[in-house]
């Protein structure tokens, strides 16, 4: 095998096995700094073996085991190495059986287990939402910091240190890597849950910059969602994310034009999108309905739902929509919530009832500054053929965005005074 060979070799099975390799050393060590310089450690190791050996026929064990002898030769080294082999239930003996057995233990039944832990571990509470997410995507997603840096648009330095504070939050508040007990459960899932909807959401519609939408979030996000459903089959709202984030992808095609310029929900050409992957957030839709009452993920999931069943947009059950926000507002109450409300009773019941909801939250703290509520405005504004306040509101929302691509929209539609309602 060539170098060059060997070493795309390494990036695709470190791309895919790292979380996995880190997971089971931070179970093992406690730590999840050490764990990862440990990881590193195991990858160096094989971008120098693997090019004159070969690849072996179990890549990701072989990085684990790897790394774990690299924990051990770390541990004889320090003080404390016989008290850290009795808490990690390793002993001299297993450095000297066979390799098939040292095998075998780095692919025991353990790999579920630690990812879940890895995952709960650093999106807790603890840590602040930035942390979470620059953690999360970096242990889990495999994203270097300057690849996180540019998908959240802040500079490299401040992703390094969200990371690096995050870590010794971790390490200073002696946070165990475990699963939570139950009682914890409920709190801890949510938060874990929102960590993959920030980062899906920042990917969909992004909040600043010159890309309308960041793909590689959302495809990140989702095999984020896929993992966790896999790994905790029986809570409805894992499904009901999953859900989501498969339904509202499935549009992505069909959401910017070939120049990049963004297209509306109910502009969008339907036959591109996905319908694999529409049929797959339905089937998780169903499961989560199967295993108990919709959470906010779910009913967020049955409303994208209402868009992914019609095949074109008369079709569409604003009727259904606008109670499942009813529902969604009473579950979760939120001015966000209640703003979508408006635009689905606006389709549903005509544009005035839409806007009496617009209107009641033009003094809503959370909603200052916040781009979506003038272009709602404008859009019933407009329906209504009130085309001068319309434009008004349209310049507005063009003033309060950070997205530029965003920004062109609303001045093009506060110059032509179109009609185009729905939220993209």
């Amino acid at each position: 095998m060539t170098v060059d060979a060997a070493h795309r070799a390494v990036e695709a099975v470190w791309r895919i096995e790292s979380a996995r390799v880190i997971a089971a050393l931070a179970r093992m060590v406690n730590d999840i700094g050490l764990a990862e310089e440990l990881a590193q450690d195991a990858l160096v190791a094989a971008l120098e073996e693997w090019p004159r050996k070969g690849v072996p026929d179990n890549p990701g064990a072989w990085l684990t085991l790897t790394a774990k002898h690299r924990a051990i030769d770390q541990f004889r080294r320090r003080d404390t190495y016989q008290r850290k082999l009795q808490e990690i239930g390793l002993d001299q003996e297993l450095r000297q059986e066979s390799a098939q057995t040292e095998l075998d233990d780095a692919l025991d039944d353990h790999i579920g287990d630690d990812l879940l832990r890895l995952i709960f571990t650093a999106c807790h509470p603890a840590l602040p939402v930035e942390g979470r997410l620059a953690l999360t995507l970096r242990l889990l997603g495999n994203l270097t910091t300057a690849e996180i840096a540019r998908a959240f648009l802040v500079p490299e330095p401040t992703v390094g240190q969200r990371i690096s504070r995050a870590k010794r939050t971790l390490a200073d508040k002696k946070i165990p890597i475990e699963l939570p007990p139950p009682a914890e459960l409920p709190a801890r899932l949510a938060s874990l849950l929102e960590v993959i909807y920030l980062i899906f959401n920042e990917g969909y519609a992004a909040t600043a910059g010159d890309d309308w939408i960041r793909p590689s979030l959302c495809q990140e996000a989702m095999r984020l969602g896929r993992v966790l459903a896999g790994l905790m089959p029986e809570e409805p709202e894992v499904h009901g994310l999953l859900a989501l984030m498969e339904i509202q992808s499935s549009r992505l095609p069909a959401r910017t034009a070939p120049d990049g310029r963004p297209i509306l929900l109910l502009d969008q050409d339907r036959s591109r999108w996905d319908r694999l992957l529409i049929r797959r957030g339905l089937a998780a839709l169903r499961r989560a309905e199967e295993l108990g009452t919709l959470g906010p993920y779910g009913l967020q999931a049955a409303i994208a739902a209402c868009h992914a069943r019609a095949l074109t947009p008369e079709a569409t059950d604003w009727e259904r929509m606008a109670a499942l926000y009813r529902l969604l507002a009473h579950l979760t109450p939120s001015p966000i919530v209640e703003l979508n409300r408006a635009v689905a009773v606006g389709m549903a019941y005509g544009p005035a009832r839409g806007l009496e909801i617009a209107d009641s939250l033009r003094d809503e703290r959370a909603l200052q500054g916040y781009a979506q509520l003038p272009a709602v405005r404008g859009d019933l504004l407009a329906r209504l053929g009130r085309a001068e306040e319309a434009s008004a509101e349209f310049r507005r929302a063009a003033e309060l965005t950070r997205n530029a691509r965003e920004r062109d929209l609303f001045l093009e539609r506060a110059a032509a005074g179109s009609v185009t309602p729905g939220r993209p």
